[in-house]
């Protein structure tokens, strides 16, 4: 881990999540990449011109310049590069672009969460970048004075699809010395028997040397519900999924236990794209 990004918006809630990465930064040797998105309508745009040329651009990046200069004087970034962007897509557009550009290892974002009708026809901006980005994503939602992961619950229905997620899991907690917790939530109507899914979660880890795990059945009404009583129960310091990048109307039937947790959970999550 080298480059982490950080999307803000100069809230609170992405103060915290930088407030993380500054000290998953100062752990690991690592720059991090300030990104702040002017969604600025294009068709206002001449495309023969750049953005420059519009009055609007330059007065919010230059409001942009300042506020990154407050964050950089803050006293958790001293000693670290920090690097700011501005970008002019869509959020989760933009920071796939940046991601790519500088071959970003982390996306740390904060977030509230969204509820609701808003959440049904609208979602947050972190669940659309959850559901899009190629990179990992931490999703922050409180103050960590001290951000520190012992116990990592990686959930998962434990099938051939998820191993290399998983890979990307055991990376992830063994650069940060965690524990994990294989998770397979077992539900009404999903029900298979515990000796089964034992199995099951056995021979998905199998082929994997990494040693410092438990196993977990848990049952409950549903997944979602399942993954948070089951992490408050051992006092899990983070969540991991996958999630599969639904779009359009299918993500609007089928969902996504990963966003739903992004919005719901509180405690920080990291998604991995299968």
């Amino acid at each position: 881990m080298q480059r982490i990004l950080v999307p803000t918006d100069f809230s609170s809630q992405a103060e915290n999540a930088l407030k993380v990465a500054a000290q998953l930064a100062k752990k690991h040797n690592c720059e991090i990449f300030l990104l702040h998105i002017l969604e600025i309508p294009l068709k206002e745009v001449d495309p023969l011109s750049s953005y420059s040329s519009l009055p609007e651009a330059v007065f919010f990046m230059k409001l942009a310049h300042k506020k990154f200069e407050v964050l950089k004087n803050k006293d958790y970034l001293e000693g670290l590069t920090v690097h700011e962007t501005v970008d002019f897509h869509e959020i989760f557009k933009g920071i796939f672009h940046v991601c790519k550009k500088h071959n970003i290892d982390l996306i740390v974002m904060g977030s509230n969460g969204a509820s609701g009708l808003k959440e049904m026809l609208i979602g947050s901006n972190t669940e659309k970048v959850v559901r899009t980005s190629e990179t990992p994503v931490i999703v922050i939602k409180k103050e960590h004075n001290a951000f520190k992961v012992k116990n990592f619950v990686f959930a998962s229905d434990f099938k051939d699809e998820s191993k290399a997620v998983y890979k990307k899991a055991i990376e992830f907690a063994n650069t940060l010395g965690a524990k994990i917790h294989l998770l397979l939530v077992i539900t009404p109507a999903k029900f298979i028997i515990s000796s089964i899914a034992e199995k099951r979660i056995k021979d998905f880890v199998s082929t994997s040397n990494f040693s410092n795990y438990t196993i977990n059945i848990y049952n409950d009404i549903s997944i979602e519900k399942g993954i948070m009583n089951f992490s408050q129960s051992i006092n899990a310091d983070l969540i991991g999924m996958s999630t599969h990048g639904r779009r359009g109307i299918s993500h609007f039937f089928n969902g996504s236990i990963s966003e739903d947790l992004v919005n719901h959970a509180k405690r920080p999550v990291i998604t991995f794209k299968i």
